[in-house]
This record gives structure tokens, C-alpha cells and sequence, in this order.
């Protein structure tokens, strides 16, 4: 089962950290969405990347707590060396000089919120940065879907041994500066492996770098603090595939970027320093002539099963057919999680393993990022944290 506390459970917890940093938290509050093995809790915070990040970390304390103990456990019985404090303290040391500002401080409040020691914060964020994935993700829009609304998945392929999926999380992000947005993430895990701001940008990654590749040039920014960067501070597509041009970026993989708003999407090849883009219906994509009007697609070795659904249901998608495409492309080997974005009315749907039961043979639980978005309109028996 997932590591969960009910409210009930919460209110003390809360209550003993809010005493503990002297009721200076930001305002947040968690409430959940799904029912039983599939109820996924959600965390709505507020204020700088200081207090936002500490009010995630007082929301989801007790879990945040077990998450890190556990990856990095799991992570130095896997491989001593690659995941020794030194390596991945040399990781952040690479790192550091190209990672914005805010993300840092909203480590630093993560780590005080959650009462847990900042090194130990920092080196679990860098796990990620020196491991291999590899996931799928599709977008379409106009002539693709039934009525031209902009949809968008991405699968998180990532073993299921490591226990993330038992603490999951959707963090919404109502910054004091920036573009709201939602992180569909792990409980104390602020990268963003995908999401969706509420200019309807929506974000896939899938990843390239095989192990023989380590160790890596790690002198750059990685895709996850990237992401959240796109998250706060691009208005459409032209301005993230600006950003993502100006990043010294590191690593190699493939991008998804999706404008919702506008009906736009591009895919990347992203293989540090090169960046290689290809718009929709490309004859210059690495996947034509298997190549379609308002549709890109990388599923990293599944791509004859997205194009015989795509040409199966071209100009029939909604977001159910889309949840069927997602599924239809799940790893075998390890699917951690699935996120399917309507990125023109900000709307999502995300699956999260369940044990060894991979993500895309779970149900998908609906979320409407518009009902976050007024913090006023807190949900009956939310638990609260409140700031001065």
C-alpha cells in the first residue's frame, strides 16, 4: 500500500513543526485526490521558493523522511561507488553553478520543513542526476484529437524496486513570482520529471544516456531543475525552447515540449552540447516517414506501437483514447509513473505504480490544475499550515 497519513493523522505532526520553526511557515495545505490504493495526496503551497519548499517538506514530513532513507538505502546497496556522498557530493559541486537560485532555497526549506539533515536533501536530489531511465511520451492536438484540444503524456520509466511510487505526490506551486504550475513528483523530490504550468506548458523527458557513458560530464544544468524552470518562467513554446537553447545542459535526451494554449508542440534530441527540433509532420524526424500532421513522438524502442495506435485513432483522441495510447506503451521492465496532460483546459491524469505493478496497468486519477489555482478555495478537511 502507499504510504499515506489521513488528515486526523497529519494535525499534530503539522502543528509540532509549525512550533518547531516558530509558525514563520509559508501558507500551504495537502488534501488528496483518488480513492483507496489510488488516492494520490496533493500539496498546495505558496510564497518564495524558501517558504514553499518548507511547507512542502511540514505537509509531507513523515514521508519525505522515508522516501530519502529509503533511495539513498536502495541507491548504495545497488552501487557503492556511483552513489557514495562523495560521488554524488562531486555531482553537486558540477551542478551548483548552472542550478537557479530558488531551486536551491527551496532545498534549504525543504530540508528545515521536513526536519531533515540538507546534505542528506541535496544528495538524494543528485541521485537522478547520475542514473540512467529511459521513458516514452506523445503529443497531439488539432487534426489529431476529436475536437483539436491539446493532449500530452509522458511515462516515467524507472525500476519499481527503488519504492518511490509509494510516496507520490502532485505539487501545485502558486509562487509569489513566477507562473503557477503543478510538479507531478514524490513526496520531498522537487525536480521535475514532468508537469504543466498554468500557461499550459507540459513537459516529457525521456532519457538517452546508456551506462556506459559513466561517469558524465555533469558541468551543466540537469533536465529536472531545467523543468522547473520552464515550469515557472515560460509563457509559451517559443520562449521554453528559447530557455532550454540558453541551458548548458548535460547528459543526453529527448524532449517533449507542449504549448496547450497555443496548440504547439515540439520534440528535442537533446544530446548535450547538440540540440536537434523537429516540429510536427518533420520529414526530418529520426521516426519518418512514420511522421503525422500535430503529432510528435518519442517511446524509446516502442515506437511501432504509438504509430499503429496513432494511425489507428488519428483524429479520434480525447483524453481516454490518449490514457489508451499512454498504456499502450508501458514498460514491461518498469513503469514508475504516467501523466496525461489536457494542455488546453489544464487538466491531468496520473497513474503511479502500486508495488511491483507497473503505472500503466493502474487507473489514472483526474485533477483540474484550475481548482488549485485561487488558494482561497481551500477543499473541505484540507490540513493547513498557515503563515504569520
Amino acid at each position: 500500500m502507499k504510504y499515506r497519513l489521513t488528515a486526523y493523522q497529519l494535525l499534530p505532526l503539522i502543528g509540532l513543526t509549525a512550533w518547531l520553526v516558530g509558525g514563520a511557515a509559508a501558507d500551504g495545505y495537502r488534501t488528496s485526490v483518488g480513492t483507496g490504493d489510488d488516492e494520490i495526496p496533493v500539496v498546495v503551497v505558496t510564497g518564495t521558493p524558501y517558504e514553499m519548499g518548507r511547507t512542502f517538506g511540514q505537509l509531507m514530513k513523515p514521508e519525505a523522511t522515508a522516501l530519502m532513507s529509503r533511495f539513498m538505502g536502495l541507491a548504495t546497496l545497488g552501487d557503492r561507488q556511483k552513489y557514495s556522498a562523495e560521488h554524488l557530493d562531486a555531482a553537486w559541486k558540477a551542478i551548483a553553478p548552472h542550478t537557479s537560485k530558488r531551486f536551491v532555497e527551496e532545498l534549504h526549506g525543504l530540508a528545515e520543513g521536513a526536519g531533515l539533515p540538507f546534505d542528506l536533501v541535496r544528495r538524494v536530489h543528485m541521485i537522478p542526476v547520475v542514473s540512467e531511465y529511459a521513458c516514452s511520451g506523445v503529443a497531439l492536438w488539432g487534426k489529431a484529437t476529436r475536437d483539436g484540444t491539446f493532449y500530452q503524456f509522458r511515462n516515467l520509466d524507472y525500476i519499481t524496486e527503488a519504492g518511490l511510487q509509494d510516496y507520490p505526490a502532485l505539487v501545485v506551486y502558486l509562487p509569489d513570482q513566477g507562473v503557477p504550475h503543478v510538479n507531478v513528483t514524490f513526496a520531498g523530490y522537487l525536480g521535475a520529471n514532468t508537469g504543466m504550468n498554468a500557461e499550459g506548458i507540459t513537459l516529457t523527458e525521456m532519457g538517452d544516456s546508456p551506462s556506459r557513458d559513466y561517469p558524465y560530464d555533469l558541468n551543466g544544468i540537469h533536465f529536472t531543475t531545467l523543468f522547473r524552470d520552464l515550469l515557472y518562467d515560460a509563457h509559451n513554446l517559443d520562449e521554453a525552447v528559447a530557455m532550454i537553447k540558453g541551458a548548458k545542459r548535460i547528459k543526453k535526451y529527448h524532449y517533449l515540449i507542449g504549448d496547450g494554449k497555443n496548440k504547439r508542440a515540439v520534440k528535442m534530441l537533446a544530446h548535450a552540447p547538440d540540440l536537434v527540433i523537429w516540429p510536427d509532420n518533420d520529414p526530418q524526424d529520426e521516426v519518418a516517414p512514420n511522421v503525422l500532421e500535430n503529432v510528435v513522438y518519442n517511446c524509446e524502442g516502442r515506437d511501432p506501437l504509438a504509430w499503429a495506435h496513432l494511425n489507428k485513432y488519428y483524429g479520434h483522441y480525447d483524453a481516454d483514447a490518449v490514457i489508451q495510447l499512454s498504456k499502450s506503451v508501458g514498460s514491461l521492465g518498469g513503469n514508475l509513473l504516467d501523466a496525461v496532460y489536457d494542455g488546453t483546459h489544464l487538466e491531468l491524469w496520473v497513474a503511479y505504480a502500486q508495488q511491483e505493478e507497473c503505472a500503466y496497468r493502474r487507473p489514472y486519477v483526474h485533477l483540474k490544475l484550475r481548482d488549485y489555482l485561487d488558494f482561497s478555495k481551500k477543499p473541505a478537511g484540507a490540513v493547513v499550515v498557515e503563515g504569520k
